[in-house]
């Protein structure tokens, strides 16, 4: 017999992801782990129960009973990543529960630590590591492809202007121009989908290496000849630079941004606060009716007038600084989210489809947080002021 899994209806205000969707289910085929999940918690998604339980899914009484009678429960939010509500369900671990999820651990210390302190494993799917063992694993460029496409629909609705060149009896239209800035898997998804509506897209990126990326797209590649060496880390993510780089980056930058309709910015630094690429004044520099939608803003913003769900108007220009984008399309936000967290958690199956957690493992090392009571993650603990930890390689 091997593990059982919980679903659960996520609680945090507005999130309509589910962290397993049926169609996923088969990535746990032969594994022996059996899933039992709050009723109702796909609804929101677009799921049923009656689809949850043709697969063999066992719907509980109640959510107290997910976590009563799982061994691990799979969420999209977990406790960090829900400070709204996420503690409520501190009192219904115990200890040796695993829990898998989002859980904002570089920034949310005292989750982690009240997470410790319940006896919980907790394991973050933000801190998966990018590399090739673990892209199918990778929950969190999954929902920067959901991010970088809705949020080039969302320019397109509010746009004073088409995105296509048309060849009209009243005259020619002439395309929109598109600028995004980051080419990381969000920047690249916008630059697709801004390509696909007919728009002039221009790409910009610290990393010279993906200039060929952004071209390849049919987006012209933006050259600001700004020094960015050492601008990618181990992990393949953007690093921070310093505040000389970023204002000389904003002075070669305003002269384009001049001549853009729409702006998509995507610069984040996991755990870090999003970098200001665009000022006040170079927003004022474009033109009435442009518009700005700031995909960073969960991290403070890449713009310096982002104001973290809501829009800001200035000279004509809109500024978008949208929240949790990826639930806005809940139906495939869950099913690639799905497919990462199970196919995380039958990498952890061993052959009886029992949990093990073999901590010599790049991804279990880099993912883990909290196990035994401590808080083991070594960035974390820097984080909380925390010595540091002798090396465990065993599995508890």
């Amino acid at each position: 017999m091997g593990i059982v899994a919980g679903v659960v209806t996520e609680s945090a205000p507005g999130e309509k992801r589910v962290a397993v969707v049926p169609s996923a289910l088969t990535v746990l085929n032969k594994t022996g782990a059996q899933i039992l999940m709050e009723p109702g918690a796909g609804t929101a998604s677009g799921f049923s129960d009656t689809e949850y339980t043709d697969k063999g899914v066992k719907l509980a009484g109640s959510r107290a009973q997910v976590f009563a009678e799982s061994d691990v429960i799979l969420q999209v939010r977990s406790l960090g990543a829900n400070p709204e509500t996420g503690a409520d369900d501190l009192k219904l671990m115990r200890p040796g529960h695993t829990i898998i999820g989002f859980g904002e651990p570089l920034t949310a210390g005292e989750a982690a630590t009240a997470l410790a302190q319940r006896q919980a494993t907790f394991l973050a799917m933000e801190l998966m590591p990018r590399i090739t063992r673990a892209q199918s694993m990778d929950a969190l460029s999954s929902m920067a492809t959901i991010a970088g496409y809705k949020a080039v629909l969302m320019a397109a609705n509010s746009l004073n202007r088409m995105f296509p060149m048309l060849m009209t009896a009243a005259g020619t239209i002439a395309p929109a121009r598109v600028l995004v800035i980051g080419a990381g898997v969000a920047g690249l998804q916008a630059i697709a989908t801004a390509r696909r509506l007919g728009a002039v897209v221009s790409g910009y990126d610290i990393r010279a290496a993906v200039k060929e990326q952004i071209e390849s797209l049919g987006a012209r590649f933006v050259v600001l000849n700004v020094e960015a060496a050492g601008a990618e880390d181990k992990g393949g993510y953007a690093k921070a630079m310093d505040e000389d780089f970023y204002r000389r980056q904003r002075e070669a930058m305003a002269g384009v941004l001049a001549d853009q309709q729409v702006v998509i910015t995507t610069a984040a630094v996991p755990g870090r606060k999003a970098p200001i690429l665009i000022t006040r004044e170079m927003m004022h520099r474009m033109a009435p009716g442009s518009i700005i939608i700031d995909i960073a803003a969960e991290r403070g913003g890449n713009c310096e007038v982002t104001q973290p769900g809501n829009i800001v108007e200035e000279n004509g220009v809109r500024v978008f600084g949208p929240l949790n984008l990826a639930s806005s399309i809940p139906y495939h936000a869950s099913q690639m989210y799905a497919k990462n967290i199970l196919t995380f958690l039958k990498y952890m199956l061993n052959k009886e489809g029992n949990l093990t957690l073999n901590r010599e493992d790049e991804i279990v090392k880099e993912t883990l947080v909290t196990h035994a009571g401590e808080v083991v993650h070594p960035r974390v603990r820097e984080l909380l002021g925390l010595p540091e930890m002798q090396a465990v390689a065993q599995e508890k």
